[in-house]
């Protein structure tokens, strides 16, 4: 019956944006589990539970003008990683696990040079489906979903293993009370994610694209 569902929600295009209606919680927690268990890998991880959130990352440093965009090491790098946990590519931007018709969805950025806050904006999604995003693309997620002191826990989680582009995040910064509140937690996290880039496991990673497998 699930298949059938899936089917019915994505390959038909009929419901391409919202993806499966129903799920049982025990076979999504079940995934989420696999997921979870991405973190052995240096380069993928599931970045946030609560907001479905996998993300790739390839850089250990940033330039404030870098385009933060999934690039094709680590696109190959999530077909690679996903697969194994039940994901097929079904187009060039989505993953489709057969079993439960959860998505894992790759937003396209519709403006060059466009804020990493608007990554998800014209790509919605399923209750159950995930983001694949970038570091950055997941940490200005955060920013907009909870709370400013839950936010930089969590930034400070991800940059640990993933290191953000953190002056990109300043710039797109917009004058709201959110982001205005998250705006004096810059100096910290840059202080953080300083500290992790020059200590092990950081120190010694390679870009993704260079990586042999």
């Amino acid at each position: 019956m699930i298949r059938l569902l899936m089917r019915a929600f994505t390959e038909t295009g009929g419901g391409a944006d919202t993806g499966i209606e129903t799920l049982d919680p025990q076979v999504d927690m079940a995934l989420t589990e696999a997921l979870v268990g991405l973190k052995r890998d240096p380069y993928i991880k599931l970045a946030d539970a609560e907001l479905r959130i996998i993300s790739v990352f390839d850089e250990l440093r940033y330039d404030r003008a870098d385009m933060d965009v999934l690039s094709g090491p680590m696109r190959a790098h999530a077909v690679d990683k996903l697969a194994p946990l039940g994901f097929r590519q079904v187009r060039g931007s989505s993953f489709l696990h057969d079993e439960t018709g959860i998505r894992v969805l790759m937003p396209k950025s519709h403006a060059l040079g466009g804020s990493p806050f608007d990554i998800a904006r014209y790509t919605p999604r399923g209750q159950w489906d995930y983001y694949l995003l970038t570091p950055t693309q997941a940490a200005c997620m955060m920013i907009d979903a909870y709370s400013t002191m839950k936010a930089v826990e969590r930034i400070k989680g991800l940059i640990k293993t993933q290191p953000i582009n953190i002056l990109r995040i300043a710039d797109y910064l917009e004058k709201t009370e959110t982001h205005t509140a998250f705006e004096s937690a810059i100096g910290h996290l840059k202080y953080v994610q300083r500290e992790a880039v020059e200590s092990e496991p950081l120190r010694r990673r390679r870009a993704l694209g260079s990586v042999l497998w």
